[in-house]
């Protein structure tokens, strides 16, 4: 009597698991799909939670800037209707996961990630603004062909001042750059400022490290990595 009690209970909880996964919304979707979601929702709410710096350089239209990272994330949340869909996104998606599971704990019923961040949304060509309509320039294609030519080791280093790993790396990338000053140049490259740049070099994740040598890319690294791994790679 308790195995067959067993069985129907495990038959019900599969059953359960299986209608949930059915029924629930796919809440992590890809550039195309979290665009065209945004138009068939009216009237619907876009959260950016970069940093106000990141937003003036190019957001999606109509989107709100709510920095994750900020002090007044949660009073601004709070100002959302909780019963309606919300849109968020960030420059690669770490910082949009941690605010859409944030939300998701405070009630919020229909939260949509942008799979890959803002990079994926310029990578597809879709649309975005900046308050001012003035995106910035920054390297050219041809400008970093210029910069990685040189008889040493080019290490290039693309970052952004917000993005924690590309900050724990700054000291020792900078220690590396002394101690072999005479065989290697290191080239830090700002992701805000040089957007069509990382569009173009495929880069879809900071910080990202490239190794050039006789102007042909050597190694690349994507994410955190040690100072000992690092100079593994170099020798």
């Amino acid at each position: 009597m308790h195995k067959i009690t067993i069985v129907l209970v495990a038959i019900l909880s599969l059953v359960s698991c299986q209608q949930a996964s059915k029924d629930g919304q796919k809440e992590s979707l890809n550039a195309s799909e979290f665009s065209k979601k945004i138009s068939e929702t009216q009237d619907a709410k876009i959260i950016d939670v970069r940093t106000a710096e990141e937003f003036e350089k190019g957001h999606l239209i109509n989107a709100l800037n709510y920095d994750w990272n900020g002090n007044n994330f949660d009073t601004e949340i709070s100002s959302l209707d909780k019963s309606k869909p919300v849109f968020v996104y960030c420059l690669s998606g770490g910082r949009s996961g941690s605010a859409a599971s944030k939300m998701r704990s405070d009630g919020f019923k229909e939260v949509y990630e942008l799979e890959g961040g803002i990079i994926k949304w310029r990578a597809e060509n879709l649309e975005e603004t900046t308050d001012n309509k003035i995106m910035p320039v920054g390297y050219t294609m041809e400008d970093f062909q210029k910069l990685i030519q040189s008889d040493k080791l080019v290490l290039v280093d693309f970052y952004a001042d917000w993005c924690e790993p590309c900050l724990k790396m700054k000291p020792f990338l900078e220690e590396i750059a002394l101690e072999q000053k005479d065989k290697l140049n290191i080239i830090r490259i700002n992701a805000d400022d040089n957007q069509a740049l990382l569009k173009s070099l495929n880069i879809e994740g900071l910080p990202e490290l490239q190794l050039y040598q006789n102007n042909n890319k050597k190694w690349s690294h994507n994410g955190f990595i040690s100072k000992e791994e690092l100079v593994k790679q170099l020798q």
